[in-house]
C-alpha cells in the first residue's frame, strides 16, 4: 500500500520552496501594512478574481492547475502597468500581498489545509512574485518603454516576462511533483529531468491559455479600466467548465476499466489483486525509467487491463499465470484483450500496449515491455519460485528474448527500495 500524500517527512526541496514563499509573503504583507494599499479598487478587483478562482477550483488527481482563473488573475495583476490610461503605483510587493491574502481567504470556506494545497499556494506566491519583480520596477522606471516603446511593440514586454515566469513555474512544478512522488512510496521516484520535460510540454495546453489570458487582461485593464477582467476572463471560465466535464468522462472511463480488470478476478481467471498489483508496480517501474504524464497514464491503464483477454478462455489458466503459457497462446490472449480495450473508450494507445504485451520485447513499445515484465514477476511469485528474489532471477534469465534487461533492472531497483515485498502482500 502507498502512503497517503501528506504523510512522512517533508523533502528539503519542499521545505525550501515553502520557506521562500513564506518569507516573501511576510515581507510583502509587512510592506503593504506599513505603506498602505495603493489603488484599493484595483486591489479589490484582482483579489476577488483570485479568491473566486480558488473557490471554484477543481481538486483532481494529476491536474497541474486546478484554479486557472486564479492563476490568470494573479498574473494579470503582476503584469498590470496602467488602468484606463493612467499609470498604476501598486508595485511588486503589493501584488504578492494581495495574492497571498486572496488565497488565504479562499482557503477558509474550503477548509483546504492539505499538503497539496499548501504547495500550490507556495508555488503561486513565488511564481507571481517572480513576474511582478520582473515587470513592475522596469515599468515604473520607464525602462520598459525605452526598450519596447509605447506602440504596438510594447506587448512584447509582458510576453517576455510571461515566458520567463513560465520557465520558473515549470522548475517549481517539477520539483514539487518529484517530492510528491517520493511521499507516495519508495518505489515511485521519477527522474527530475523527465518531470521537467513533462511540465515544459504541458505549457502548450492550459499553461499557454492561462498566461495569455493574464497578459490580455492586464492590457485590457490598461485601456478599459477595472471592469475588463469580468469580460476577458470569461473564455477561461468556460474552458474550465468544459475541462470539468471532460474530467468526469475520464473518471467514468477509469471506473469502467477498473471494473473490467476485476472481472477476471471475480470469474476466477486471475488471483485476487493481481491487476492492481501489476498496475501499481508497472507505474513505479515506468517512473523509474522516466515515463511521466500521458505516457505513464497509458501504462497504468494498460497494466490494469492486461489480462482482460483471459475471459475468452474456456478453462482458466492455473493461477492466472499467462507468463507460463506458450508464446502463441499468450499472443492470442493479448490480441483478444486489445480488442476488448478498444471498446471501452480507453484509447488506441492503451489497446496497443495490451495487444503487444506478448510480442518479443525488441518489437514492443516501452510500456508493453514493462507490463510484460511486471506481469511475469507477479505470476512467478505466485508460482513459489523462491519469492521476489527468485522471481527476479528467473526474469534475468529471460532477458535474451522475453524481457528487456533495463526493465528488469529497473524493477529490481523499485523492489529493493520497497523492501522486496512479495506479490500479493498488498
Amino acid at each position: 500500500m502507498r502512503a497517503p500524500y501528506g504523510s512522512g517527512p517533508l523533502a528539503p526541496a519542499v521545505l525550501a520552496v515553502r520557506g521562500a514563499a513564506l518569507l516573501l509573503a511576510l515581507v510583502a504583507l509587512a510592506h503593504t501594512l506599513v505603506h498602505g494599499l495603493a489603488e484599493p479598487g484595483l486591489a479589490l478587483v484582482f483579489g476577488l478574481l483570485v479568491a473566486a478562482g480558488e473557490l471554484i477550483r477543481r481538486d483532481a488527481a494529476g491536474e497541474r492547475e486546478p484554479a486557472p482563473l486564479a492563476a490568470a488573475g494573479a498574473l494579470a495583476y503582476a503584469l498590470l502597468g496602467d488602468s484606463a490610461g493612467r499609470p498604476t503605483a501598486h508595485g511588486a510587493l503589493q501584488v504578492i500581498a494581495v495574492v497571498v491574502v486572496a488565497q488565504a481567504l479562499a482557503a477558509v470556506p474550503r477548509g483546504a489545509c492539505g499538503r497539496r494545497t499548501v504547495d500550490r499556494a507556495a508555488r503561486r506566491t513565488l511564481t507571481v512574485g517572480f513576474a511582478a519583480v520582473c515587470f513592475q520596477p522596469l515599468y515604473a522606471s520607464g525602462q520598459a518603454e525605452r526598450w519596447f516603446g509605447d506602440g504596438p511593440w510594447f506587448p512584447l514586454f509582458p510576453l517576455t516576462v510571461l515566458a520567463l515566469t513560465a520557465l520558473c513555474d515549470t522548475v517549481l512544478a517539477a520539483l514539487l511533483a518529484r517530492s510528491a512522488a517520493r511521499a507516495e512510496g519508495p518505489g515511485a521516484l521519477p527522474p527530475y529531468g523527465s518531470l521537467l520535460a513533462d511540465e515544459v510540454r504541458a505549457l502548450a495546453g492550459t499553461g499557454t491559455a492561462i498566461g495569455v489570458t493574464g497578459v490580455v487582461t492586464a492590457l485590457g485593464v490598461a485601456v478599459a479600466g477595472p471592469w475588463a477582467p469580468a469580460v476577458l476572463c470569461g473564455p477561461l471560465l468556460l474552458t474550465q467548465v468544459s475541462a470539468r466535464r471532460y474530467a468526469a468522462v475520464r473518471t467514468t472511463c477509469r471506473q469502467t476499466m477498473a471494473s473490467l480488470a476485476r472481472a477476471t478476478e471475480i470469474a476466477g481467471y486471475t488471483p485476487p489483486g493481481h491487476a492492481r498489483r501489476v498496475a501499481a508496480l508497472a507505474t513505479a517501474v515506468g517512473r523509474e525509467l522516466g515515463l511521466t504524464g500521458p505516457r505513464l497514464t497509458v501504462l497504468e491503464h494498460a497494466a490494469l487491463m492486461h489480462d482482460i483477454g483471459q475471459l475468452s478462455l474456456v478453462d482458466p489458466v492455473a493461477g492466472g499465470a499467462t507468463a507460463l503459457l506458450p508464446a502463441a497462446e499468450q499472443r492470442r490472449i493479448a490480441l483478444l484483450g486489445g480488442a476488448v480495450v478498444r471498446r471501452t473508450g480507453a484509447g488506441p494507445a492503451v489497446a496497443a500496449v495490451v495487444e503487444r504485451q506478448a510480442d518479443p520485447y525488441r518489437e514492443q513499445p516501452l510500456a508493453a515491455r514493462i507490463v510484460r515484465t511486471v506481469n511475469a514477476y507477479d505470476d512467478l511469485c505466485g508460482e513459489g519460485v523462491g519469492g521476489p528474489l527468485g522471481a527476479l532471477e528467473q526474469l534475468r534469465l529471460g532477458t535474451g528474448h522475453d524481457h528487456q534487461p533495463q526493465v528488469v533492472e529497473a524493477l529490481g531497483r523499485v523492489l529493493a527500495r520497497g523492501g522486496l515485498t512479495p506479490a500479493g502482500a498488498g
